[in-house]
């Protein structure tokens, strides 16, 4: 009898709770920005278009500024690599007045998780060598977009290469 009579009165206490939460519920306009990411509200990150035009070293348009390729799945400097941030160390201590943000960029291949990290140690990798060669390394920073700035979107060998870079921009 004892049971009974709590089932009977757990039903209605059960549909009271829901029934309440359900009404705290907040839209996304009454949400802080932080957690308003994956709703369909309009902030101006999401009203912006990404671009993604070649600027800095990658526009290829800023005399003595080079970017640097990476081999498959590596963040190593070939000789190739090591001469052209030679040049761009060049280029930076002959512009004191300059400062460089190094993006690590990688291709296709792989989770977005994975290339976030890969195009990290890139750009680190370039950071660290220039420091080596007397840069100051508060005049570098680092960034990583992983996969998703791409300079060449086919899905070719060819095009993998190319996005396997770091790219230099003027700050």
């Amino acid at each position: 009898m004892k049971q009974t009579w709590i089932k009977l009165l757990a039903l209605p206490v059960a549909v009271v709770l829901i029934a309440s939460c359900k009404g705290k519920e907040k839209k996304p306009d009454e949400l802080p920005p932080e957690q308003t990411a994956g709703t369909n509200q309009d902030t101006n990150i999401q009203s912006q278009p990404m671009d993604f035009a070649a600027q800095g070293s990658d526009s290829g348009q800023i005399a003595g500024l080079y970017t640097i390729n990476f081999e498959f799945d590596k963040s190593t400097l070939d000789e190739k690599a090591r001469s052209l941030a030679q040049k761009n160390a060049d280029w930076l201590k002959a512009n004191s007045k300059k400062s460089l943000e190094i993006e690590g960029h990688c291709d296709r291949h792989g989770s977005i998780e994975y290339n976030l990290a890969l195009g990290e140690r890139r750009a680190r990798t370039v950071k660290q060598y220039m420091i080596n060669l007397g840069v100051d390394g508060k005049r570098l920073s680092i960034v990583t977009y992983g996969k998703e700035k791409p300079l060449d979107t086919a899905e070719t060998e060819a095009a993998d290469a190319q996005n396997r870079r770091a790219n230099f921009l003027v700050k």
